[in-house]
């Protein structure tokens, strides 16, 4: 009997039920889209951050020791302790290792500039060879294949006015500010000695190289040539990293030495940059590795008020669609005094009243909830080929919550209208006052 009445209560008056549907389809459609790019914003944009460069540095733990007498720091600069090259692949084996988007080792090296520019004598100019890899094929431990990596994907706003090195040939590139001061430019041949060499080098010169940075008064070659001229074989100074994290909150900037068990699990399984740092040191343990700040709290700030603005979209869309449906199921009620009241005189209880238009509710809930899921992925799809450049793909995970938003909207929306509607007494309305 019950579902007979529901049916009926249902074909009855349907322009309302399409309002009412509409609004709910309109709402659930913003709050899917603004859901499933929630979910994908955080790594989405965590990865387009990646242009900024680097956010971790890795150096000898031996560098990181001050040594300042009377406020003087008295660490060497061209000596220090190093880094061997051989054992970069264990950073794709940490636990985080797949949030290790790139990195590139760095060797600086001053040398000596020599260049004999046609019908003058020869000229000579310090500067600094920076060592490094551009494209480098490195083969990981995990079993995965080579991994491509290099200041491509630690530093690619870099630009070059040509083209950059070839790591097996004797190459570089010349930063701007270098090559306007020394004069030189594409195709010269340059001739670098160093205090620790056997003999000057030969270089030629495939690019002019702009960075913003110190790097434009240097001359970055390929790691291999600078190790030949520091007669450092295998060795660097530096490492930069590129690595996709979390932005960190109030419990990610915790000391993990004062954690329980429980939250240090907790931290240690959450990419927080500083997480990903510790994975770093746990497997390199002569190492220090710093966060660069700037970088990471830019990233956090972002991404936290980005997400917080799709949450405030959602809540705004929620709220719309259920004063648009407190309105229709108030006129509902109106019209329909006359039916509740015979309904009222022949038995029918506050109960069963107010189930039946509840029940009614939720079933255009639903119904409006699927509508607007399939129609809100697909906004979705768009918005992140718009942003993101990345088409966003549908969770499902996200559906469920979509329906159960669309069933308390319905709910909070038409829950004074049916309790009116409930209590309504008969005698009054049958007497057509």
């Amino acid at each position: 009997m019950f579902i007979r009445l529901l049916k009926e209560s249902i074909s009855r008056n349907p322009r309302r039920k399409i309002l009412t549907g509409a609004a709910l389809v309109l709402g659930m459609t913003v709050a899917t889209a603004t859901l499933t790019v929630a979910v994908d914003v955080g790594e989405q944009l965590a990865r387009e951050f990646r242009s900024f460069g680097a956010n971790l540095l890795v150096t000898p733990k031996a560098d990181s020791l001050p040594v300042e007498i009377g406020g003087v720091d008295y660490r060497p600069v061209a000596q220090g302790a190093f880094l061997s090259e051989s054992a970069l692949p264990k950073l794709k084996s940490i636990f985080w290792g797949h949030n290790i988007l790139g990195f590139a080792p760095f060797l600086d090296v001053p040398v000596s500039i020599m260049r004999a520019p046609d019908g003058r004598d020869a000229e000579s100019l310090s500067a600094t060879l920076v060592g490094t890899w551009y494209k480098h094929s490195l083969a990981v431990e995990d079993g995965s294949g080579a991994f491509l990596t290099g200041v491509n994907a630690t530093d690619p706003w870099w630009k070059v006015r040509g083209r950059w090195f070839n790591e097996s040939a004797p190459e570089c590139v010349v930063g701007a500010a270098l090559a306007q001061r020394a004069h030189v430019g594409i195709g010269d041949q340059l001739s670098l000695s160093a205090p620790n060499a056997k003999q000057p080098l030969a270089v030629g010169i495939t690019g002019i190289l702009t960075t913003g940075e110190s790097y434009d008064d240097a001359i970055v070659c390929p790691l291999a040539l600078a190790q030949t001229l520091a007669d450092k074989p295998g060795q660097f100074r530096q490492l930069a990293v590129s690595a996709l994290t979390t932005p960190e909150d109030a419990f990610g900037r915790r000391n993990p030495n004062t954690m329980t068990p429980a939250e240090f699990e907790r931290w240690y399984c959450t990419p927080y940059i500083s997480s990903i740092a510790h994975n770093i040191e746990e497997v390199f343990p002569n190492v220090h590795v710093q966060t660069i700040r700037p970088i990471a709290h830019t990233e956090g700030r972002v991404l936290s008020r980005v997400s917080l603005l799709l949450w405030i979209i959602t809540i705004a869309a929620l709220i719309a669609a259920g004063l648009a449906v407190a309105a229709t199921s108030a006129t509902t009620a109106l019209e329909r005094r006359s039916e509740l009241g015979l309904m009222k005189a022949l038995g029918a209880t506050n109960l069963l009243v107010g189930a039946l238009f509840l029940s009614e509710q939720l079933l255009i809930a639903i119904v409006g909830g699927c509508i607007g899921f399939a129609i809100g992925a697909g906004l979705a799809r768009e918005l992140g080929e718009t942003v993101f450049g990345v088409a966003t793909s549908p969770h499902w995970i996200v559906l469920p919550l979509i329906l159960a938003a669309a069933a308390l909207v319905a709910i909070c929306g038409s829950w004074i209208p049916l309790y009116r509607a409930a209590h309504v007494s008969p005698a009054p309305i049958l007497r057509g006052e």
